[in-house]
């Protein structure tokens, strides 16, 4: 079953949503003008991915990690028995946008931990691309421009949910715009088509 979310139906607003399906808890979706940023706070037991997609955000964490996340880049924290973290945009001239996503482990307690990967735009044109993994969930991201085409096969026992960031995308032959989903539930499989500069985030979930 796919369930069309529209973007103007979800309570938009730029600092994020609940989403609340699955293990899926927060897309938050961030335009941070430059020189501002989120000071020092707290996350406790939960997976959290920052996908950037235009300027940089600058990230300082208290496990020592001090980077600079540019765009085609995917950073994965896990917040574990308790994590402090603070980003800014320290550009110039120029706002960083990005999506900050939270996701429920199956695990609770663990040691908190980091990751970032850089993944090349070429690996994800026309194809869909793992970009993050852990505990109960997977996530991939595509770009899709005219006769590109991907398919994605699922377990339909899990949940499944379509993010598209921008452009417009068929998916099972659904029709999404910018900032509209879909809910999947008992699907085996996707077909993402008819693409127009699209990007889009799959995420395969704990039912």
């Amino acid at each position: 079953m796919l369930t069309l979310r529209k973007s103007q139906d979800r309570g938009y607003a730029d600092h994020g949503w609940l989403e609340s399906w699955g293990n899926l808890r927060v897309i938050n979706e961030d335009r941070v003008a430059p020189g501002t940023g989120f000071g020092k706070h707290g996350h406790r037991d939960m997976e959290i991915v920052s996908y950037v997609l235009s300027g940089e955000l600058a990230h300082r964490d208290s496990m020592g990690n001090v980077v600079a996340i540019p765009p085609g880049d995917v950073q994965r924290m896990s917040a574990g028995t308790g994590v402090q973290h603070s980003e800014f945009n320290h550009a110039e001239g120029q706002v960083t946008h990005f999506l900050q996503i939270w996701i429920e482990p199956d695990t609770t307690g663990i040691a908190p931990g980091y990751e970032q990967k850089t993944i090349p735009a070429a690996e994800k044109r026309g194809a869909l691309r793992l970009v993050a993994s852990r505990d109960d969930a997977k996530l991939y991201a595509g770009l899709f421009d005219g006769s590109e085409r991907a398919e994605l096969a699922l377990d339909p026992t899990r949940k499944g949910y379509v993010h598209l960031v921008r452009g417009s995308l068929e998916v099972n032959r659904q029709s999404l715009g910018a900032g509209d989903a879909l809910l999947l539930d008992g699907e085996s499989r996707i077909t993402l088509a008819n693409g127009a500069d699209a990007e889009v985030l799959v995420f395969d979930l704990a039912p």
